[in-house]
C-alpha cells in the first residue's frame, strides 16, 4: 500500500470518527492526542490530517481519489465502519454517510454485509443492561465477590484482547472494546452493581479509555505498521511484530479490570483524579507483565477463529 493510500484511509477514519458531530470534548481530545502520537510514519503527517478533518478541508471524493486499489478501498470502508461503530451501534448520520463512503468508493453489497457484522458486534452488550436508562449503577444486594476468580477472569479477558491485538482484521480489533466493556460489566455485577451501558462507557472515559480514539490507536499502529488488513501470513506477522502496538490491548484490559474491581469493592467512592491514577499506575503493572505472558497471548491468538468474533463478544 502506497503512503498516499495509507494517509487517505486514516482520513477516512477520521471523517467517521466525527461525522455524527456527537463527541465528548474528552474524546476529541484524547483522538487529537493519539493523531500526534502516531505522527512519526513516514508519509503520514496525523496532526496535519487531524486539523484537516476538524476544519472540513478534505472531502470523502478527494480521500476516495487517492485510493487506487481494491485493496485499499475496502480496508478504508473497514475502518470507517469500525470507527462509527467503536462507540455503540451507528447513528443516522453515521448510516449515510457509510452509505456515501460505500458507493464513492464503488464496493459492492458485501461492503454492506461488512457493517453488519460490525453492527452486530457493537450491540453485544450485557442482555441485562439493554434498555435500562443509560445514567443508572444500582447497588443490588451487598455481595463478597471471589477475589481470586475475578483476578483470573480479569487476566484471561487481557490475554484474550492481546491475542485479537495481533490478529489482521479490522472486526478483531473492534472486538477489544466490548469485551472491556463486559469485563467491567461482570466486575461491577460481582459486587452488586447492575450496571448500563452509560455508566460502562463512563467509566472507561473517566479513567482515560475512549472508545473512538482506542480503536483509532490500535488500528492506526496496526495500520502504520503493515499489519492492518494482511490476510494470510497477516498472523505471523503480527506475532513477530508486538512491538507495532505494544502489547496496548493487554495493559489497558489488565487495567481496566482491576480498578474496576477497587472502585466497585470500595462502594464507588475513588474519584475521578484517583481512577485516571490508579489507572496509569495499572498500565504500567501491566506493561511489565505483557512480556511474561506474550506466549499465552501468541498462543491464544493461534486458536482464535475470526470468523467467530461475534459469538466470542456475545459468550465473553
Amino acid at each position: 500500500m502506497t503512503p498516499s493510500e495509507t494517509k487517505a484511509i486514516v482520513t477516512l477514519s477520521l471523517l467517521a470518527a466525527f461525522v455524527d458531530g456527537e463527541k465528548h470534548e474528552r474524546e476529541r481530545a484524547e483522538i487529537k492526542r493519539i493523531a500526534e502520537g502516531l505522527s512519526q510514519a513516514d508519509g503520514v503527517n496525523l496532526p496535519t490530517i487531524y486539523q484537516d478533518v476538524l476544519m472540513k478541508r478534505v472531502s470523502l471524493a478527494s480521500v476516495a481519489g487517492e485510493l487506487k486499489s481494491a485493496e485499499s478501498r475496502q480496508l478504508a470502508y473497514e475502518m470507517a465502519v469500525c470507527m462509527c461503530d467503536a462507540d455503540g451501534v451507528q447513528s443516522e448520520p453515521e448510516r449515510l454517510f457509510l452509505m456515501d463512503v460505500r458507493s464513492s468508493l464503488g464496493l459492492d453489497a458485501s461492503a454492506a454485509q461488512f457493517s453488519q457484522r460490525a453492527e452486530d458486534i457493537a450491540a453485544a452488550v450485557p442482555a441485562a443492561v439493554a434498555g435500562t436508562p443509560a445514567t443508572t449503577a444500582t447497588p443490588a444486594a451487598p455481595q463478597a465477590p471471589d477475589s481470586t476468580e475475578l483476578d483470573r477472569a480479569i487476566l484471561n479477558a487481557a490475554i484474550l484482547n492481546g491475542a485479537l491485538e495481533l490478529l489482521p482484521e479490522t472486526l478483531s480489533t473492534m472486538a477489544i472494546i466490548p469485551l472491556q466493556m463486559k469485563l467491567v460489566y461482570r466486575i461491577g455485577q460481582a459486587h452488586g452493581y447492575q450496571l448500563d451501558t452509560g455508566h460502562i462507557k463512563d467509566f472507561l472515559a473517566t479513567v482515560g479509555v475512549g472508545l473512538t480514539s482506542q480503536y483509532l490507536e490500535q488500528a492506526g499502529r496496526k495500520l502504520l505498521g503493515g499489519l492492518l488488513g494482511k490476510v494470510g501470513g497477516g498472523l505471523l506477522g503480527g506475532l513477530g511484530k508486538q512491538a507495532v502496538s505494544s502489547g496496548m490491548s493487554f495493559a489497558s484490559t489488565y487495567a481496566l479490570g482491576h480498578v474496576a474491581k477497587r472502585y466497585y469493592a470500595g462502594g464507588r467512592t475513588l474519584s475521578t483524579q484517583m481512577l485516571k491514577d490508579a489507572f496509569s499506575s495499572v498500565v504500567k503493572e501491566g506493561q511489565g507483565l505483557q512480556t511474561q505472558y506474550l506466549p499465552a497471548i501468541q498462543e491464544r491468538a493461534r486458536t482464535l477463529d475470526t470468523s467467530q468474533v461475534l459469538s466470542l463478544v456475545k459468550n465473553a
